[in-house]
């Protein structure tokens, strides 16, 4: 993980990731322009947490949790440049480092969902 914590595109996640959390508390915190994205989306992206967890109200997710599903979310189905294992991968990382022991497997588990809700939706697309 050293080599990971070293990539300029992990050490952004991380910065938009702590951005986020901050947000969850003070909505007149400064933004990074990746969370100024994400933040634009917000409405969009909590919907799909919801369907994709729905056992947990958002008001119930550990938000720092909430933080990394909302950004790896974004990254899903908002970023074509970020590849959707990419974006999983991340998160479940981000999830290791900051989040509680459960949080790598919770948020594994809600963007499997989330990615599978994605690839049906394209499919319906293309019919």
């Amino acid at each position: 993980m050293g080599a990971k914590k070293l990539d300029p595109r992990h050490k952004r996640r991380r910065k938009t990731i702590k951005t986020l959390f901050a947000w969850g508390f003070h909505q007149d915190n400064p933004l990074t322009l990746r969370a100024k994205k994400v933040i634009k989306k917000i409405k969009i992206i909590d919907q799909i947490i919801i369907q994709c967890a729905p056992k947990w109200p958002l008001e119930k997710i550990n938000r720092i949790d909430l933080a990394i599903l909302r950004l790896a979310i974004y990254e899903l189905y908002f970023d074509p440049k970020v590849p959707d294992k990419v974006a999983i991968d991340e998160a479940v990382e981000l999830a290791k480092e900051f989040g509680s022991e459960n949080s790598p497997s919770f948020i594994n588990g809600v963007l499997g969902t989330a990615y599978k809700l994605k690839v049906e939706k394209e499919r319906q697309n293309e019919k």
